[in-house]
């Protein structure tokens, strides 16, 4: 089959011409085409092959380009790239590669087109076309890719146990892949990512979030989870989250399955947000409550305190997977910590005080907090679906009633530490912050409106119960 008319970007023609004037082939391979042939919008990258030096290729096609656009160089690899208006080109020289048992990183040779599309992870990123003049857009696909994406399935191009023992980030890719492109893996492939799971440990955990963070993106997680979970690879990367897949009867007395309801919640949110960060929230709202499970015959299941413990445990988690420690992980802490807030106000009346209180506490942040909440609605009961959905939308009115006339989002006192100091001629002293708290809790409480001179009237009041005497100016 001959794909000319697909390669109609000014790009193929010039690394064509490149190819030409430096007498060797080049081919575009791997997920420009799968998607291509998909009718998938691509991402902006494109991976050429050259059989031969790639970063020579790179060099002569910068020269031939109107702009002239700069070469990265990578010697150590043998790649380059270049930016072509809004796409990155990466080239690479064909290439066979071997590997140790303890590494990922190959020991690599010169190859031919051939020894480069054994390389490759899947048959369907093993598919290229022809950059070459007298051959021009024709496909070449020496493992049946095009059934393969015609049936929708992932699978190796060589035996599945070498080439994921060889680079166990393909088992993740793998799965990534199934979940993105609503594909199966050929169960042979799926087979030999349970055989060689263990092998996920020599992967650093960036990688492994990076794949992570993709198979979050999707549509519906879930089915990426439920892959990485029955092959055995979640147990090894999230047990915080394996530890979820149990359920308990004592006395008839049972609870539900919260590995399988965190998945709901997952795929709830994803219609609603696209911030990474807030499905992680959802993806560990939970992780708390396997080591707080308890049973006690009054109350039957409970799991007190696991948002505070799984905020904690969020924590160890973004460090042990070498995720940023930063604002990023602030939030997703934040997030667990008041995942129940929410949910306890709309089962009960909604006071001012208490809507308050969670906008003082989650500042900017209220909004995706009640994004998650409404998510964790699983219920199949409709009258209390119907129910908990109603609330939250008093409590989202509430809050912006409450907003409107209060501030209490990202609060700072009306009236200062330093203001209360020259008020009762003070130096800094424990009184000082018992008098900001005081200020704080009766606005949250809605016993005084948020501005200055209610406030300044309230701390002179509890200033003098204090024994604090208000300085004559």
């Amino acid at each position: 089959m001959n794909y000319k008319e697909a390669l109609n970007n000014k790009i193929f023609e010039v690394i064509s011409q490149a190819s030409q004037e430096l007498n060797v082939e080049s081919y575009v391979i791997g997920g420009f085409v799968r998607d291509l042939l998909l009718k998938r919008d691509f991402k902006k990258d494109i991976d050429v092959v050259a059989v031969g030096s790639g970063i020579e290729l790179a060099l002569k096609v910068s020269e031939l380009l109107p702009k002239k656009p700069k070469v990265q160089v990578f010697k150590t690899y043998g790649t380059a790239m270049l930016r072509f208006e809004d796409t990155e080109i990466e080239f690479v020289g064909a290439r066979k590669e071997s590997y140790n048992l303890d590494s990922r990183n190959p020991i690599v040779e010169d190859g031919t087109l051939e020894d480069d599309q054994n390389r490759r992870d899947f048959t369907i990123n093993a598919l290229a076309l022809s950059l070459n003049p007298n051959t021009f857009g024709d496909l070449l696909d020496p493992f049946g890719g095009i059934v393969d994406l015609e049936n929708k399935t992932i699978k190796t191009p060589l035996d599945p146990d070498i080439t994921f023992s060889d680079d166990p980030l393909r088992m993740l890719r793998g799965i990534r892949f199934a979940a993105q492109l609503g594909f199966e893996i050929e169960q042979n492939s799926l087979d030999s990512i349970t055989k060689n799971a263990e092998r996920i440990k020599i992967i650093s955990g960036e990688r492994i979030v990076e794949e992570l963070n993709k198979i979050l993106s999707t549509d519906k997680p879930s089915v990426g989870f439920l892959l990485l979970y029955k092959t055995g690879l979640l147990d090894i990367i999230l047990p915080e989250l394996t530890a979820l897949n149990q359920v308990e009867e004592i006395e008839g007395h049972t609870h539900k399955n919260n590995f399988y309801h965190t998945l709901e919640v997952v795929d709830n949110i994803c219609p609603n947000t696209d911030d990474v960060w807030l499905r992680w929230s959802a993806l560990l709202h939970d992780i708390g409550k396997a080591p707080t499970k308890r049973f006690n015959k009054k109350q039957g299941w409970t799991f007190h305190g696991h948002e505070f413990l799984g905020g904690k445990m969020a924590k160890k988690i973004f460090e042990r997977l070498h995720m940023p420690l930063n604002h990023k992980m602030k939030f997703v802490q934040k997030m667990v910590i008041m995942s129940s807030r929410p949910i306890v106000l709309a089962q009960d009346i909604v006071t001012d005080s208490a809507v308050r209180r969670l906008v003082f506490d989650a500042g900017e942040d209220v909004e995706n907090l009640m994004t998650l909440c409404e998510a964790d609605i699983t219920t199949k009961n409709p009258n209390k679906f119907k129910k908990y959905h109603k609330n939250f939308e008093i409590v989202r009115q509430k809050i912006v009633e409450v907003e409107e006339r209060d501030h209490v989002r990202n609060f700072q006192p009306p009236i200062s530490g330093e203001e209360i100091m020259e008020i009762f001629n003070l130096k800094p002293s424990r009184e000082i912050g018992q008098l900001k708290d005081a200020v704080k809790e009766a606005i949250l409480e809605g016993e005084i409106p948020n501005d200055y001179d209610s406030a300044y009237a309230f701390v002179l009041k509890k200033g003098e119960k204090l024994g604090l005497k208000k300085v004559a100016k």
